[in-house]
């Protein structure tokens, strides 16, 4: 905490002496406030962000691809979304002044959520079911990659087109046999409706040969050319939150309860948990730090997405992930 800390007040010495005002930086969310969200608000209220000279907002998402388009027209100069999402608007929209940054969810959460008393506990009982998927999901952007992998023939699985709004409450009345989504939402979101756990089966995609790599905080490269001290100030912060919130989940929490009051704390914070233990706090950060990726896991997860996605131009991985803006002063350790 200390070097992060140095960090920032160096940071914030230069951003607010009287040459320079607080600079504006809404970030864009992936999804709603819930728990995994709840290092940010930590941040925010810990003042890592104004510390360092830095008008943050938090604004609620609607899917794992919401924020890239917010990010790429420049309404937000950051924002967090999933990676390989981003692989493929940069390959339909050349040029778009957009990459990430840094990598929070090293392991990614998507998953096939599906119940066991409807005959789903392994990927090949997907077969012959029906499976409800958001468009817009990120999950649902990997499961072809999920199928090749596991073998999976999809034009013998039925997928219907459902809502986030009711994706779980389709699965949870037996409409549909399995979802996809996030392994800590929809897990928890099912339980809420009341779904025994024991009824429950994840098929975490990571765990069945995806290589890829999940949700980033990615930012406008024009921006982050213009300002690229308040970017690397801003990732020093997030990664302040994050370590707060692995010390003391509670406090997170309460700072996510101040702005989603109707949320459920002790769901939210099995929520927050979920996300720590299975998707941010894995070997390689704690090795290396949250943010950075390695180049040939990297490497492997485009050679995946080539696999069931043809690229109108030859793949880069420089133009989705660029690291330069990660601090360098020993902040982004976790633990």
């Amino acid at each position: 905490m200390l070097f992060g800390k140095t960090l920032l007040a160096t940071v914030a010495a230069l951003l607010t002496s009287p040459a320079f005002a607080q600079t504006e930086m809404p970030f864009a969310l992936d999804w709603k406030f819930e728990g995994p969200a709840a290092p940010y608000f930590q941040a925010l209220d810990a003042g890592y962000f104004s510390d360092a000279g830095l008008a943050v907002t938090i604004n609620e998402g609607a899917g794992s691809l919401d924020a890239i388009p917010k990010v790429a027209t420049g309404a937000f100069p950051v924002g967090f979304a999933d990676i390989n999402s981003l692989m493929r608007f940069l390959d339909q929209n050349p040029g778009a002044p957009i990459t990430a940054v840094m990598m929070v969810y090293d392991k990614p959460p998507f998953a096939v959520i599906g119940r066991r008393s409807l005959g789903i506990e392994a990927p090949e009982d997907l077969m012959g079911k029906v499976l409800g998927a958001p468009p817009p999901d990120g999950a649902w952007a990997q499961f072809p990659i999920f199928a090749a992998e596991t073998g999976i023939d999809m034009s013998e699985i039925t997928v219907e087109d459902v809502g986030f709004p009711t994706r779980e409450p389709m699965l949870a009345e037996g409409n549909v046999a399995a979802i996809t989504g996030f392994s800590f939402s929809s897990t928890l979101n099912l339980m809420r409706l009341g779904i025994p756990a024991d009824d429950i089966s994840v098929l975490l995609m990571a765990d069945y040969g995806v290589d890829l790599y999940g949700n980033a905080i990615i930012v406008n490269t024009d921006f982050a050319d213009s300002n690229p001290a308040q970017v690397t100030a801003f990732l020093a912060a997030i990664a302040m939150g994050w370590k707060d919130a692995i010390a003391d989940p509670d406090t997170a929490i309460a700072a996510l309860m101040e702005r989603n009051p109707a949320a459920d704390p002790a769901l939210e914070a099995e929520r927050l948990q979920m996300a720590i233990d299975a998707n941010v706090l894995t070997d390689f950060v704690i090795a290396n730090g949250i943010g950075s990726i390695d180049d040939e896991r990297m490497m492997s997860a485009i050679a995946q997405t080539k696999s069931v996605y043809t690229f109108q131009s030859e793949p880069d991985a420089a133009l989705y992930f660029d690291p330069s803006y990660l601090p360098t002063d020993g902040s982004l350790m976790l633990q």
